[in-house]
């Protein structure tokens, strides 16, 4: 027997086996409920994952609800792609970076004014997915309360699956979540002077 038929054998063996663990996994997987979906870390894509569940959620047919706290100040290609379309409601701070403002007591009413958007999402059953896109800045910064977020994300519809973004996620965030990604930086252009660029930044 040559080395590449050998080869091939092991190679077939090893994926028999791999599809029995897979198998076997799917079919324990039995439960059926909203999750709750935790983006966070210093790497860049965290917003642009929730938004690609967003466009595979309303490929389905899904109606969506989307926060973004923070951004606004910034024509935004994903809020350019999806404003219109009938299966998504958008709500946008609009008052840009915190580092702009400059105005604790103006970004806490923006803040509080926004999440009331999202916590009417939260009790809709209508909703199948709502994105809170940078919510874990309004967390750490302390513009909303942090147990009335949490009180909101726990008693929402069974179904509803909720997408939250944002470095610094806190603890009680992470420990609430379903599913929690921590995206890394190991090297961005920004800091070598590069500017933002359309289409990949925002």
């Amino acid at each position: 027997m040559s080395t590449s038929e050998e080869r091939a054998i092991r190679h077939k063996k090893a994926m028999q086996r791999k599809k029995e663990h897979i198998d076997g996994r799917i079919a324990e997987a039995t439960i059926d409920k909203g999750l709750l979906v935790v983006l966070t870390g210093n790497g860049k894509g965290k917003s642009t994952s929730a938004f690609g569940m967003l466009a595979r959620s309303v490929g389905h047919g899904l109606r969506c609800g989307v926060i973004q706290f923070i951004k606004g100040q910034w024509e935004c290609g994903e809020q350019m792609l999806f404003a219109d379309n009938p299966l998504v409601e958008f709500h946008v701070m609009n008052t840009g970076f915190t580092w702009e403002t400059q105005d604790r007591d103006t970004d806490i009413a923006a803040a509080e004014k926004t999440w009331a958007q999202g916590a009417a999402m939260m009790k809709n059953p209508d909703f199948d997915v709502v994105i809170l896109d940078e919510l874990t800045y309004m967390l750490t910064y302390g513009y909303l309360d942090k147990e009335m977020v949490l009180s909101a994300l726990e008693n929402r519809p069974e179904g509803q699956h909720v997408v939250i973004t944002g470095r610094n996620a806190s603890k009680e965030l992470i420990e609430l979540a379903d599913t929690v990604t921590e995206l890394g930086e190991s090297k961005h252009a920004f800091y070598d002077g590069v500017k933002v660029q359309k289409g990949i930044d925002y």
